[in-house]
């Protein structure tokens, strides 16, 4: 079926951030300086989500690989990771980008190691305390301070599977139940896969029990990268940012298997220009899905169809949603962008 595209740009001058608007081919590189993103609609399905006229601000910026953004409801802040810096910075409407957190991922004194030591995804425990999936100490661990206070202080929650090292966990969500499903690529080494402090012969997702028991749950995927939970948590949705395979997948959640895997989204061809891989994201309480991916940031509903797209320049690496769904939050290489999707 045919499909018909609509563009809208969405241009600022960095220096007072006052948009406008003009057309654009679906393949535009997006050269210009001033040009922060456009709106790509494929499906009328995307005004039920976003905005037409969506406005795409430049947060932050002087970052040298942001990930892993939180939003922080009772702080009405954002947590994001800068990984090479080792760093996690805050960021709130009243007092812009300021410094959360040194050492985030690494606590060790050589990192020479380390491709990226610090931290990369974020989340909030079911106590409210902030759970980091740490590089360079290759574990998910949890902060001992406030929120409001933090400090470099960390519990283990998972370290290794079957006396193996993890490699560097990279994105993890929170069930209900309050187990932890989480993905272990090796972008942490500086060697990657041909790394000799590797000590898997896999790339996993993995399952942390209630009770601290590690599950291998799939060692199939080649880079396994952002996960989330669907609605009613019966499914799983794992991002593969493997140039090879650039492919979303998802499974069915049996217990403590998964079952039926099968792809969810291939986003080729693609156009070469498009920097980035499937990488973070996140899914709405009415199951679309919000996933950064080569060439910007793709709307998916639960079928895996793709309605629309925020086209970016630079690769876009994950996702933040407050709980009203109206706005998120993109970690966007040296940026951070928020778009109020709903006014």
């Amino acid at each position: 079926m045919k499909q018909f595209v609509f563009i809208l740009v969405i241009q600022a001058l960095l220096s007072c951030h006052n948009p406008t608007t003009a057309p654009v081919d679906n393949n535009a590189s997006l050269q210009a300086k001033d040009s922060i993103g456009a709106i790509l609609k494929f499906d009328k399905a995307l005004d039920e989500i976003i905005a037409a006229d969506a406005k795409i601000e430049i947060i932050a910026d002087g970052l040298d690989w942001s990930e892993g953004p939180l939003w922080v409801p009772e702080q009405n802040m954002l947590l994001f990771s800068d990984v090479p810096a080792n760093t996690i910075y805050k960021w709130t409407a009243a007092n812009g980008k300021a410094l959360y957190l040194n050492p985030s991922g690494f606590t060790g004194t050589d990192n020479a190691s380390f491709r990226e030591p610090g931290s990369n995804g974020l989340l909030l425990d079911q106590n409210g305390n902030l759970v980091l999936c740490q590089h360079g100490d290759r574990r998910l661990a949890k902060m001992n301070a406030p929120l409001d206070n933090p400090a470099p202080n960390f519990t283990v929650l998972a370290d290794h599977f079957e006396n193996k090292k993890f490699n560097s966990p990279n994105d993890c969500v929170l069930s209900s139940t309050g187990e932890y499903y989480f993905t272990d690529p090796p972008y942490g080494l500086k060697l990657m896969d041909d790394d000799p402090l590797k000590e898997t012969t896999w790339n996993g997702v993995y399952k942390r029990k209630t009770d601290g028991t590690i599950l291998l749950l799939s060692d199939s995927i080649t880079k396994p990268n952002g996960i989330a939970l669907f609605p009613g948590e019966k499914k799983l949705l794992v991002a593969n940012s493997d140039p090879q395979k650039p492919l979303w997948y998802i499974w069915d959640i049996n217990g403590d298997k998964l079952t039926n895997g099968k792809v969810f989204f291939d986003p080729r061809p693609l156009d070469s220009a498009w920097r980035g891989l499937p990488d973070g994201l996140k899914i709405d309480s009415r199951g679309n899905v919000i996933a950064s991916g080569p060439g910007g940031v793709y709307f998916l509903n639960s079928a895996g169809t793709k309605l629309g797209m925020i086209r970016l320049q630079n690769p876009a690496s994950n996702i933040a949603i407050t709980p009203d769904e109206r706005t998120i939050f993109i970690t966007n290489d040296m940026y951070v962008l928020r778009v109020e999707m709903k006014r």
